[in-house]
């Protein structure tokens, strides 16, 4: 097997060991779904709880869907790197007892840079919102 692939082995299987344990993603009830080199699809059931005072789903709660995909997918091809940029858009709301799904696919994963593309939507398939971000490598 190429050194190349055995360490993209190595380091998904590393970030499959994380999401067991993570705090934000066990708070949230995060679950990773999928995780391949350059691609992640994470869920999450929108609880009563994380409704804000207009009684609709809270922004950083769909946001944070995004951003745990967006995690896994880049960190999937250039490990560890942090996120420096996320440009996100709300498209629909969400409401208590939907499940939602973030996905996000690595359009660019370079020595100083990562460009990401990432989705969420409901069980239904409603797109809900749509994101960008960079990330750069620290390690």
């Amino acid at each position: 097997m190429p050194q190349d692939e055995d360490k993209s082995i190595e380091v998904l299987a590393e970030l499959r060991a994380r999401a067991q344990n993570e705090p934000i993603a066990s708070f949230l009830n995060l679950q990773l779904l999928e995780l391949s080199p350059g691609y992640a699809r994470v869920s999450m059931e929108v609880l009563p709880e994380y409704e804000n005072f207009n009684g609709v789903t809270f922004g950083g709660i769909i946001m944070a869907v995004a951003d745990q995909a967006f995690a896994y997918a880049s960190n999937s091809l250039s490990f560890p790197s942090v996120a420096s940029q996320f440009n996100f858009h709300f498209i629909s709301g969400a409401k208590a007892g939907d499940f939602l799904l973030g996905e996000c696919r690595v359009l660019k994963s370079g020595r100083r840079v990562g460009i990401s593309d990432m989705t969420v939507t409901n069980q239904d398939g409603k797109l809900l919102a749509k994101a960008t971000g960079t990330t750069i490598p620290t390690g």
